[in-house]
């Protein structure tokens, strides 16, 4: 199968110097990515800024921002069988981007934020071939949330975390996921090491794309 997974966070630039992120350090995107690879699959990895050596054979494409990695996604999409949406995408951008640094002053400083581009609801098209999986990093209500995530997104899985804990998801080398099927189906993955948890996922994901390719025949 084709694999096209995305990894990292994305950074929204507010001046030359400063940007808005978050905290995904890409582990677990890239050991999907490595998982594929060595259970044979071809590997496209859209990666944002992230301390990590991509695996041997993966084809990576580099990108910063949201809108790079909406442009990235469009541009591959169509050549996969999977696509593995786990990069942490700013919500959020800064609507007018300083083409200077801005200085530090005493007065309070206030930036107009405006949404990125949504790149998993741009994908509703009801004649997409590929599976479609989502990524939900929760602090509360995991379950209620990937749930609605699972529906308004139009994904066919979504893989959710608690990133509420300091030991697991975010920045760890560990984490404990609970993955949600359209058809209502759950099954939980224990706390593991993200090598073992990626090694599970890619299983589950192969399995669902040759079973949703079996009901279209």
């Amino acid at each position: 199968m084709r694999f096209l997974i995305t990894a990292g966070p994305t950074r929204e630039p507010i001046d030359p110097v400063r940007y808005i992120s978050n905290r995904s350090s890409g582990k677990m995107g890239y050991a999907i990515a490595e998982a594929a690879l060595e259970a044979g699959h071809d590997v496209v990895l859209i990666s944002g800024p992230v301390n990590l050596d991509p695996p041997r054979g993966v084809q990576v494409i580099s990108i910063l921002t949201g809108d790079e990695i909406y442009g990235a996604v469009h541009q591959h999409v169509r050549d996969c069988d999977d696509l593995v949406m786990c990069a942490a995408v700013a919500d959020y951008k800064p609507q007018d981007v300083s083409a200077t640094k801005i200085k530090k002053r005493d007065a309070p400083l206030s930036l107009e934020l405006i949404p990125t581009r949504d790149v998993l609801s741009s994908l509703q098209n009801k004649d997409r071939q590929c599976l479609v999986v989502g990524f939900a990093a929760e602090t509360n209500d995991l379950e209620a949330n990937a749930q609605k995530k699972l529906q308004t997104k139009h994904c066919d899985v979504i893989v959710a975390n608690d990133v509420s804990s300091a030991d697991s998801g975010m920045e760890s080398d560990q984490n404990e996921v609970t993955i949600f099927f359209r058809n209502g189906e759950t099954k939980n993955i224990s706390r593991a090491p993200k090598k073992i948890i990626a090694c599970e996922l890619v299983k589950i994901f192969s399995n669902t794309r040759e079973k949703c390719l079996t009901k279209k025949m």
